[in-house]
């Protein structure tokens, strides 16, 4: 059974760093991408970047890019985001997201993951 487990968030001041983690279990991490989506109160949900199957390519929503760095530890069987310059706008709560053998090509939000994780909380404010 395919689980993933989000940790990391909570309270931060305007630029400020936060680092979330995703740790999936029951699967082989390697053969799958994982992707952060987000979503604030009475807002659509958004995909905010995603790590490839294999070669470990990434990918990232415009309003992240230069802030935000996802990365894969195989060792350690987890997947991070790094979030640094944060801003009140990327308040939300945080969720990872897995779908085998899949590469996050430019249109990668747009793909159906299958299996979530329950959602870290990540506000910012002063």
């Amino acid at each position: 059974q395919l689980q993933l487990v989000e940790s990391g968030g909570g309270l931060v001041q305007p630029g400020g760093s936060l680092r979330l983690s995703c740790a999936p279990s029951g699967f082989t991490l390697e053969y799958y991408a994982i992707a952060w989506f987000r979503q604030a109160p009475g807002k659509e949900r958004e995909g905010v970047s995603c790590i490839s199957s294999g070669d470990g390519s990434t990918n990232y929503a415009d309003s992240v890019k230069g802030r935000f760095t996802i990365s894969r530890d195989d060792a350690k069987k987890t997947v991070y985001l790094q979030m640094n310059s944060l801003q009140p706008e990327d308040t939300a709560v945080y969720y990872c997201a897995a779908r085998r053998m899949f590469a996050c090509g430019a249109s990668w939000s747009i793909f159906p993951f299958g299996s979530w994780g329950q959602g870290t909380q990540v506000t910012v404010s002063s």
